[in-house]
């Protein structure tokens, strides 16, 4: 099995790496990340890649030879500014910013717009491959009750639309194919960090179980199921 993960420097990516090199199946993972990473295992082929940048997402699918891939996962994603804490999400109309919204639709949406373009030619034909992308729940705007997290909410509903868009194209084009996003609930990393006091007893996942539910999930995708969005728990969220 031959696998791309853009975005194994994160909490979810990195715990999505290692759990496919315990896969004994795993042939040879490429590993995308701005700055590569380093991994003793041999099977793992780094490569950068900035989400943010066309020209660097194009050269990096480059590496990988056409129609070779079982599975590409996007696990990336932006919901604040880690590190200068300027970016946060929004709570009222007031606080919307067109640099900040312009930033986390760059990575949530217009990055994964790229993904898609580069490497759904790079996804097998002659037997069934996927592509998923990390979204959230709060991208449904049928489940939107609480409002507020203005360009988080927008960005994945925007990504949920450009994965469904996809996903009647490329029925015409790769039978075989599904294309999917995955929501995987709470896990404990930076992202969601600030945000983990209201979280439910027993919700935040480690991303170690974060990884192996989404595993779990994704390989149970049928064909039927390209274009839709999926919980952690297998869940269609609707959108």
């Amino acid at each position: 099995m031959n696998i791309a993960i853009i975005g194994v420097s994160g909490a979810i990516g990195s715990a999505l790496l290692e759990h496919y090199l315990a896969n004994g199946k795993t042939t040879e993972i490429f590993a995308f990340s701005r700055t590569p990473i380093e991994h003793p295992d041999e099977r793992v082929n780094a490569v950068s890649l900035d989400l943010t940048d066309q020209k660097s997402i194009e050269k990096a699918a480059a590496r990988i030879f056409s129609q070779s891939l079982d599975l590409v996962i996007a696990a990336t994603g932006m919901l604040h500014d880690k590190s200068e804490g300027q970016l946060q999400p929004e709570k009222t109309l007031k606080q919307l910013s067109a640099e900040n919204m312009a930033e986390v639709f760059a990575v949530n949406t217009i990055g994964p717009a790229l993904l898609l373009k580069y490497f759904l030619p790079l996804l097998k034909r002659d037997s069934k491959s996927v592509f998923v992308a990390l979204s959230a729940r709060v991208g449904s705007i049928s489940d939107n009750r609480l409002g507020g997290w203005y360009s988080y909410r927008a960005s994945k509903a925007a990504l949920n639309m450009l994965i469904k868009t996809a996903a009647i194209e490329y029925n015409r084009l790769n039978k075989q194919a599904v294309i999917a996003g995955l929501h995987p609930g709470t896990v404990d990393s930076g992202l969601s960090k600030p945000f983990q006091a209201r979280v439910q007893e027993g919700k935040l996942f480690s991303p170690k179980k974060s990884a192996a539910h989404l595993v779990s999930v994704l390989e149970n995708l049928k064909q039927k199921d390209s274009g839709k969005c999926f919980a952690w728990d297998g869940q269609e969220i609707p959108a």
